[in-house]
């Protein structure tokens, strides 16, 4: 008899490619995936995954149900939505995801602060590159730098992160103050990885430095700031983290003016909006991002 449970561990690994991976989603063994999806396959009497050098892809059969079974999940995470929304209990876990940059100078305080009073609440940050569905119950409450769009979230602009340009004493006095009339030429600059970009801040920094040649590329914001820090080029950092090296970093401000900023946008799904813990967290981070506006957006000031 097909146990549909098994579905969750096929979608996994169709997605992530990797039965590891799939394994630290879904919080087991290895061992437990491959044996889900081989009692999913005995079940169904069809191979459903094929193993390339690229990792795993779903055959004809698994293309064929993969969209069924992501109907399957969807009712699944509908049903576990409606029953922990009714949860009226001030404890359990709640999982937050966001950009590493906010996630470890914003949200690691506000959790602090708010488990001295409230303990019985467990929080899970996740930071990472990979945008965490909220729909999915992947995770229950989402700070993000660019809008989202889901239909199902109840979501709100709960502040602004300005970003400018920073490069180490060092680096400057070997390679002088950039020229940005002539779009940076003979300068490094320190860059995210594709997708793991502001695009704002991303498009900016490549329309005033089409000269730059780019030395390192990082999905890692702490990385980006140590790049610079160590003399590797230019980075574009939020000034949050930037601004507090005055002393090893120099902001540049070129003349086509500061680095656009971006809003910061906080998300919940509206069936869980009113659980009790989630709103405690909810409620704790609208006041912990009221608290650091002027750290996240500074006021513009030409450095001398």
């Amino acid at each position: 008899m097909l146990d549909w449970d098994d579905l969750r561990f096929f979608l996994a690994i169709a997605r992530l490619r990797s039965l590891s991976a799939a394994a630290r989603e879904l919080r087991v063994t290895q061992s437990t995936v491959g044996r889900r999806l081989a009692s999913l396959e005995s079940g169904l009497g069809a191979r459903l995954l094929h193993r390339t050098p690229e990792g795993y892809v779903p055959t004809l059969a698994g293309e064929a149900i993969k969209g069924q079974a992501e109907r399957v999940e969807a009712e699944m995470r509908a049903v576990e939505r409606t029953v922990g929304g009714r949860d009226a209990q001030l404890e359990g876990v709640v999982r937050v995801t966001a950009v590493d940059s906010l996630a470890s100078h914003v949200l690691v305080p506000c959790f602090a602060a708010l488990q001295a009073g409230s303990p019985e609440v467990a929080i899970e940050l996740v930071a990472e590159v990979r945008h965490l569905s909220l729909s999915m119950r992947e995770a229950d409450i989402a700070v993000r730098l660019a809008p989202f769009e889901a239909h199902d979230l109840v979501v709100r602009r709960i502040g602004t992160l300005s970003y400018a340009l920073y490069a180490s004493h060092a680096y400057l006095e070997r390679h002088g103050t950039p020229d940005f009339g002539a779009g940076c030429a003979g300068h490094r600059l320190v860059a995210g990885l594709d997708g793991a970009e502001v695009p704002q801040v991303a498009g900016w920094l490549a329309g005033i430095a089409p000269r730059a040649t780019v030395a390192l590329r990082t999905d890692s914001p702490e990385a980006q700031l140590r790049g610079a820090l160590c003399g590797a080029g230019i980075a574009c950092l939020a000034r949050l983290r930037g601004d507090a090296f005055g002393e090893q970093l120099r902001r540049i401000e070129p003349p086509q003016g500061p680095a656009s900023s971006v809003g910061i946008w906080l998300a919940v799904h509206k069936d869980n909006r009113r659980t009790p813990r989630i709103r405690l967290v909810l409620d704790a981070l609208i006041a912990a991002f009221r608290d650091h506006a002027g750290a996240l957006e500074p006021p513009q000031r030409q450095e001398a």
